[in-house]
């Protein structure tokens, strides 16, 4: 009697899920237009990278439901080709652009991500030599991260298979998750704490120096724009026309490199309340997946680094990276078929936990 019941909650918690994307994606784009209303703003970044989030999404959700471990691995192969070409640019990063400025972040976040799906699709093979195959294959990803001189690509690829590599002898997938959840508020808490110049002394001295003064007065000039007018914020795309030290800095891209900060500064606490919103929709998705939870904590894992690199750079400004995102939520959320060689992976998780879940 248990697997019928198991089987029969997954429609619900699937358009759950759905719905809930759908409200809060639909939000950010609404905003972006009613913070922009009346100004010479540009709010067609912000309604770019809703547009990549929700085509990544769906692909992923139509794909990993067909082809699990191939759309996964697949996935891999591309995010990790994409950090290599991204030494001249992130192709597709901005139409009709040259070269960004802040390319290095989405170079990590890319390598992030393809380390990410191939633990993904380690996680739901069944051949041990496949698995095994994709492991190394997110190893090499860090060590691709170390050859193009990217320590915080490293760090969050070689953290992302280490969490993958935990998650396989995990069966109960609330506790993880609430714990990634944790970890992404504290580092958007630190940023925040050394733009308000709130932390002790030694921390913000010790984190200035890993930051750089340049970004660190970057999201100070935030925090003050910010303050301007807290609800709507300044508008998309105006930070580097308000912003002194943006103006003033060598080969300056406009942007404070801090997802959180940027939100503050161009949309208010609305905007910002948005941003968590969609990170807290994809770990609510992750949460209530039919997938098993190794899938589901690998891409966590990925996310949340995501997530850290987003709230210290410049990251979410490329659609690739938001794309990528998106389709890798997509993926560790599919429904996988009956027919599917990967059928089993929906029921590796305890009943109690599926129990858990159903409400």
């Amino acid at each position: 009697m248990a697997a019928p019941d198991s089987r029969s909650t997954a429609p619900e918690r699937g358009r759950a899920t759905d719905i809930a994307g759908v409200l809060v994606l639909g939000g950010c784009a609404v905003w972006s237009l009613i913070s922009a209303a009346g100004r010479e703003a540009r709010p067609e970044g912000v309604l770019l990278a809703v547009f990549a989030v929700a085509a990544g999404y769906a692909c992923g959700r139509i794909s990993g439901t067909l082809l699990p471990v191939t759309a996964a691995s697949t996935a891999a192969l591309a995010a990790l080709g994409l950090a290599i070409a991204s030494g001249q640019g992130v192709p597709g990063a901005t139409a009709g652009a040259a070269t960004q400025p802040g390319h290095t972040g989405a170079s990590a976040a890319l390598l992030v991500l393809a380390s990410g799906a191939a633990c993904c699709g380690a996680s739901a093979a069944r051949p041990p030599v496949l698995r095994f195959a994709l492991r190394l294959l997110s190893l090499a990803v860090a060590l691709t991260a170390l050859a193009l001189g990217s320590a915080a690509g490293f760090a969050g690829a070689l953290g992302v298979l280490l969490c993958s590599l935990a998650a396989v002898r995990m069966h109960r997938r609330t506790l993880a998750i609430g714990g990634l959840a944790v970890a992404a508020g504290l580092v958007v808490a630190l940023s925040w704490g050394v733009a308000e110049d709130a932390l002790p002394d030694g921390l913000t001295v010790s984190l200035e120096g890993q930051l750089t003064q340049n970004r660190v007065a970057l999201w100070q000039d935030a925090v003050s724009l910010a303050k301007r007018d807290p609800v709507r914020g300044m508008g998309p795309d105006r930070f580097g026309r308000l912003s002194g030290i943006a103006q003033q800095s060598v080969g300056s891209d406009g942007k404070p490199h801090s997802a959180s900060l940027q939100q503050a500064a161009e949309q208010g606490v609305v905007g910002v309340t948005l941003l968590g919103a969609a990170f807290s929709w994809m770990l609510y998705g992750l949460w209530r997946s039919p997938r098993s939870t190794p899938v589901v904590l690998s891409a966590g894992a990925a996310l949340t680094a995501l997530a850290m690199l987003a709230n210290v750079g410049n990251a979410l400004s490329f659609a690739p990276v938001t794309a990528g995102a998106g389709l890798l939520a997509g993926l560790a959320m599919a429904r996988v078929t009956s027919g599917s060689p990967m059928a089993e992976d929906r029921h590796e998780s305890p009943q109690s936990e599926t129990g858990s879940r159903a409400f």
